[in-house]
């Protein structure tokens, strides 16, 4: 599942990874080549069953435009390794109101 995430642009189920419900203080890298990618401090329950923020680190993502399944969406992928991680969203809470929505099995989770 986690290759095919980070290198097919897959998605894991929704509400499968344990990462969606963690809620202690740590930083979210990327699975791929352990960038750090998301601070805790920022990740917040959406209820769409995957693991969201609403800002990511500085300089840790990079994005580009999808058009597969009939819509256009945002890309959010590693900057470093080019990992597919999730999408990002104009729904988030504030201050960004933007949602990271980024599957779990492509993040590593360290604690602080």
């Amino acid at each position: 599942m986690q290759f095919g995430v980070l290198r097919e642009n897959k998605t894991e189920p929704p509400f499968s990874s344990p990462l969606d419900q963690l809620s202690i203080a740590g930083t979210y890298s990327c699975a791929g080549c352990s960038l750090p990618l998301y601070s805790s401090t920022t990740k917040y329950d959406s209820g769409t069953g995957w693991p969201s923020f609403y800002a990511p680190l500085d300089n840790a993502i990079a994005t580009s435009i999808d058009h597969s399944l009939f819509m256009v969406r945002t890309e959010v992928h590693c900057r470093r390794c080019g990992g597919h991680l999730g999408h990002v969203f104009d729904d988030g809470p504030p201050p960004t109101g933007k949602r990271y929505c980024m599957n779990g099995v492509a993040l590593a989770f360290t604690a602080a």
